[in-house]
């Protein structure tokens, strides 16, 4: 279907939480170190619950090594910063929508190399960002919506 790849996560707590909207959606969750917390923190699993066990996880050694192993994937970027709503975007089955750290985001560099392919989700509110489990679940709904209007 697709895939939602975290770069660099900080909070077990979120990775948690979106391991649990992977296997809910049956789609692979891909994590690219370094994180900040060890894949048998007792908080990501608590927070993935007992559905830990079904999940597609795929980890990658950094971001070069992901970059690298899926060059020919169309992959679309999530940040703050971009003007382009994740909303016009016609997702296709393979797309990966990559998601930065809950501290630093995305860096720099690879949104600047992937510009085209960066999105945001709109806030109009007061706030910097929205927690990023909350953006993948946002995203992830949206590839699935889209998928289900397609002609099979």
């Amino acid at each position: 279907m697709f895939h939602i790849a975290l770069i660099h996560p900080d909070i077990p707590q979120n990775t948690g939480n979106i391991s649990r909207l992977c296997v809910g959606l049956d789609i692979e969750l891909h994590l690219v170190y370094p994180m900040r917390f060890v894949l048998d923190d007792k908080k990501i699993k608590r927070a993935g619950l007992d559905y830990w066990k079904d999940l597609k996880l795929v980890t990658h050694d950094s971001l070069a090594a992901f970059l690298l192993c899926h060059q020919q994937s169309r992959m679309f970027f999530f940040t703050t910063k971009a003007k382009q709503l994740y909303t016009n975007v016609t997702y296709q089955k393979g797309d990966f929508l990559v998601f930065g750290s809950e501290s630093r985001g995305l860096p720099t560099d690879l949104l600047h190399q992937n510009w085209e392919h960066a999105v945001t989700i709109p806030m109009p509110g007061k706030v910097r960002s929205l927690n990023v489990s909350n953006a993948a679940a946002v995203a992830a709904y949206e590839v699935m919506r889209q998928f289900s209007l397609s002609p099979q």
